[in-house]
């Protein structure tokens, strides 16, 4: 059954990637009835592999936990286009100038978003075998709680390790926490008498699944990082609470929420200092917009009073009443931004040596036409060059891609 399974998922999360919207609509309903018909015969079939098996299906008859949550992954992650970053977003990714400014229901949307077909079905192959073993053998409610709990964790320590511009999808931190329970159950299960029954079967399922899972982690440089190791954590301390009577009988569901719930809400108040985090590039890269404006502006200015059609009095007239006006504004809007991740501090420190290099650059050109002083105008255009040299300072700062391009993605 469970190979059945998994094949299925694999071929329609490929059909769903390749093919044309009619043909995964049709894929769609015959994958429906073919899940359907696969329901109705295991239920009519329940004769246990092992006495392992046999035990599972004593403590949990029916999974519905796991095949919810793969379904969630799949729904959630096809609607978000496969990788697009702003379909990750929008359906619940978690990102830093999202998630802090009052959208902390990401830090369970994220679980559920994948950044592409191959990112998801390692989540699947590993999920599968471990929701098959530990759904039936510690209880929905405990199952669902580590789950939930070490992605959420996971999610935190992302916000505070990761940039503040990285978009983080995935279940890993997830999946690792329910590793984690997997660990802790292996060792009150085998490790003193009365011991579970052993079984090869789900020995065999889990290896594969798991080994699949971290080596597309290692490929994909996500492996060990400190937000999944956090998952992992979350699961064995969890574990080792929730399941220390598990040869005797399935962990009460009262204590699986006491332990998942304060979890959680622990995660959520470390979360709070990072409250309001903003990425302040697109911000900082219309300055050089304003200095475009602005310095067209003088330039027509400058064209009038060559040809006699403006005197310097008026060309110093036009530094005051517009040019600067719009420069200290740009300066106020900058100043007003709170929020600025660390690794952004250098940005808006630039900016601001920048804005006082050209204020001070404007207000001698202005002093240096209204007494007709080429020295006064000389050390103008020097200050104007070290302005203008902050400003290309912070350009490199901005680097490429363009402030305005999709953050990068992390697959968790």
């Amino acid at each position: 059954m469970s190979t059945f399974v998994f094949a299925l998922i694999v071929l329609t999360a490929a059909a769903l990637y390749f093919m044309k919207p009619e043909d995964r609509k049709r894929l769609l309903q015959a994958a429906v009835a073919r899940i359907r018909k696969a329901i109705h015969d295991a239920r009519e079939n329940r004769e246990p592999h092992d006495e392992f098996h046999a035990l599972l299906l004593t403590r949990t008859g029916r999974l519905i936990v796991t095949p919810a949550l793969i379904t969630l992954m799949v729904l959630i992650t096809m609607a978000s286009g496969f990788g697009n970053t702003a379909g990750m977003i929008a359906w619940g990714a978690n990102y830093a100038p999202a998630t802090t400014n009052n959208e902390w229901t990401r830090l369970v949307g994220y679980i559920f978003v994948h950044g592409g077909l191959f990112h998801l079905l390692a989540t699947i192959v590993a999920l599968l075998p471990l929701g098959m073993i530990l759904e039936r053998l510690v209880g929905r409610i405990a199952f669902a709680g580590v789950f939930f709990a070490a992605g959420i964790v996971a999610g935190t320590v992302s916000l505070w390790s990761a940039s503040a511009t990285i978009v983080t999808v995935g279940a890993s931190g997830a999946v690792f926490g329910l590793i984690g329970l997997l660990l802790a159950v292996l060792v009150y299960g085998y490790a003193r008498p009365p011991r579970l029954p052993i079984s090869g079967l789900a020995a065999r399922r889990l290896a594969v699944g798991l080994s699949i899972f971290v080596l597309f982690n290692l490929a994909s440089d996500d492996l060990g990082t400190v937000a999944e190791m956090s998952g992992l954590a979350t699961g064995i301390v969890a574990g080792f609470v929730i399941a220390r009577n598990i040869t005797e009988a399935k962990p009460a569901a009262l204590r699986s929420v006491f332990v998942a719930v304060p979890v959680c809400l622990v995660a959520f108040l470390v979360a709070m200092p990072l409250r309001g985090t903003i990425d302040a590039r697109p911000a900082i890269a219309r300055i050089a917009d304003v200095e475009s404006q602005t310095a067209a502006e003088y330039a027509k200015a400058v064209e009038r009073f060559t040809i006699g059609r403006m005197s310097a009095k008026a060309l110093a007239d036009v530094i005051q009443r517009k040019i600067l006006p719009a420069l200290e504004a740009d300066r106020t809007r900058i100043t007003a931004l709170h929020g600025v991740p660390a690794e952004q501090t250098p940005l808006v420190t630039t900016a601001r040596q920048y804005f006082e290099l050209r204020e001070a650059s404007w207000r001698r050109r202005i002093e240096g036409l209204q007494g007709s002083n080429m020295k006064i105008l000389r050390d103008a255009e020097q200050t104007e060059r070290n302005a203008l040299a902050a400003l290309d300072q912070l350009q490199h700062l901005l680097g490429t891609p363009s402030p305005d391009a999709a953050p990068a993605v992390s697959g968790a």
